[in-house]
């Protein structure tokens, strides 16, 4: 057998004392798993997408939104928990003057429940501790140049708290609906490091 099992006496841990909980009547036989399943199962892009595109819509939702994400979620039938302990979401939006990005330079910590699984490039050493010194720089890497300008905030995600970036809406996007406006909105641009 090849390659790096060092996790697996910590692996081995977590399964027997899953099995004690179980054996104990703490846990029903299968409930973490199922836990994890339904974490999850409704994390995706696509409720980011939705998000943005009723914040471009409807200028109270905006607001709420940037208030208190966690609260404005449930509008939309979507929450942080995904069944497991909720998690503070904030919202920053991008204008004019500014530009926010999103890292997590401890870990990887992202909206998982909501969005679904971070980007590789998001978990990597490289992205993590570079666009904290040289965001403008990490920024031009991904396509997205800045008037210099334009003032880059990056948002350092937790344990505790999530960011998500709410794009500035694209110009000629008059009467478009909501469906139409969401078909725009990119993972990229939820973490700041696309434009939309």
């Amino acid at each position: 057998m090849s390659g790096d099992h060092s996790s697996a006496p910590v692996a081995a841990q977590v399964r027997h004392v899953e099995a004690l909980l179980e054996e104990r009547g703490v846990l029903d036989a299968g409930e973490i798993d199922r836990r994890i399943e339904a974490f999850l199962a409704g994390g995706s892009p696509l409720n980011g997408a939705r998000i943005v595109a009723r914040a471009w819509l409807d200028p109270g939702f905006r607001g709420r939104l940037l208030t208190d994400a966690n609260t404005a979620l449930e509008e939309l039938g979507l929450s942080m928990g995904g069944g497991l302990q909720e998690q503070r979401l904030k919202v920053v939006a991008n204008t004019d003057d500014e530009h926010n990005v999103v890292v997590c330079t401890l870990c990887s910590c992202y909206p998982i429940a909501l969005l679904g699984p971070s980007p590789s490039w998001y978990k990597s050493e490289a992205y993590r501790s570079r666009v904290v010194r040289e965001p403008r720089g990490v920024l031009r890497e991904f396509g997205l140049e800045l008037p210099a300008s334009t003032r880059i905030t990056v948002w350092d995600a937790s344990a505790e708290s999530r960011y998500l970036v709410l794009p500035r809406r694209p110009e000629g996007t008059a009467g478009r609906t909501e469906e139409e406006l969401a078909g725009l909105v990119t993972r990229n641009g939820l973490i700041g490091t696309a434009a939309v």
